[in-house]
């Protein structure tokens, strides 16, 4: 049954419902200051506006145009910031209708105040989250952002294409591995240096009868990566899956492992097998999803973090 505008409110409002309870915006007093969130957003447009000693100063009405609210009302707002000593006020030279605002030094303070707290607020939130999917909820805001304000929406990534390296690739391929693994879970070169070795070994006994490495294109950027070994002559290994951060959540690391898993059926291989460490959860997701099962696991210490490493098999 095809879904209605009404089920598609209906899921927006349960959406607001769940973002402000999860940011705290239903206190009375937003981020436990003296002002409610009305009077926060003020607060920041007013120092988003230059209203720093030297920047230019905002008016009652780019204000009205900016936060949408009833013009009695602001009105009432920046009259108890005057009474507060947070704002300064006085009649324009060049629009005597207009009135120019700054905040005052106390002012200021105040709005920093406010911004450390919402910055150490929303670290917090985001800090629960694994870093690639911190990536997806702020793509996925940013999405929100476009399409509501009308301008144009945050683009599906391009078709990737799945190519053999050419040369600088498998260079890339140890950088990334080192840059992301080091930025997203804390593990230190001795990942990067396993990686080159591999790298390494694939060069030199390469078999391209039985062996492969693919890079994952998208509009003439590096997205991703892929290799399939041979371990045995009917055992391959799956090796270095890699997605870009900026293609996750589209299809990207499945497909990798697709191509992957049909080379192997095409080269005569009877099973593929995988290392990996519980951490990893996207890639352990994408594992079970194409059929792999876990065989073994046990604790090591690796990459310098105690490590749950894992054995995954795959019957062709």
């Amino acid at each position: 049954m095809p879904t209605t505008l009404a089920q598609h409110a209906d899921a927006m409002r349960r959406f607001n419902r769940f973002y402000t309870r999860q940011a705290g915006l239903l206190a009375g007093q937003f981020l436990g200051s003296p002002f409610t969130l009305t009077e926060a957003r003020v607060i920041y447009e007013l120092a988003q506006q230059g209203l720093a000693s030297a920047g230019p100063a905002a008016t009652a009405a780019s204000l009205v145009r900016e936060l949408g609210l009833d013009p009695g009302y602001l009105s009432r707002i920046l009259r108890r910031f005057q009474r507060r000593g947070l704002l300064n006020k006085r009649p324009s030279a060049t629009d005597g209708r207009q009135s120019l605002l700054r905040l005052t030094p106390k002012g200021q303070q105040a709005f920093q105040a406010l911004d450390q707290r919402s910055q150490r607020d929303h670290e917090t939130l985001l800090g629960a989250l694994p870093a690639p999917d911190q990536a997806r909820l702020v793509a996925a805001m940013r999405t929100i952002e476009g399409l509501l304000s009308g301008a144009e929406a945050v683009p599906a990534p391009a078709p990737a294409l799945l190519r053999p390296p050419r040369p600088g690739d498998l260079g890339w391929v140890v950088a990334r591995h080192g840059f992301l693994y080091a930025q997203e879970y804390g593990w230190d070169q001795s990942f990067e240096a396993l990686v080159a070795e591999i790298v390494a070994g694939f060069v030199q006994h390469y078999d391209p009868q039985r062996e492969r490495c693919w890079i994952a294109d998208q509009a003439g950027q590096h997205a991703g990566s892929i290799f399939l070994v041979k371990k045995t002559n009917t055992i391959a290994k799956l090796r270095l899956l890699l997605v870009e951060p900026t293609a996750r959540g589209h299809g990207l690391g499945a497909q990798l492992v697709d191509e992957c898993l049909r080379f192997a059926r095409q080269a005569g291989y009877r099973q593929v097998t995988l290392w990996t460490n519980s951490v990893l959860l996207a890639a352990r997701h994408l594992y079970a999803q194409a059929g792999f099962r876990l065989v073994k696991s046990g604790p090591h210490h690796s990459f310098g973090h105690d490590l749950v490493e894992e054995t995954w098999l795959l019957d062709l």
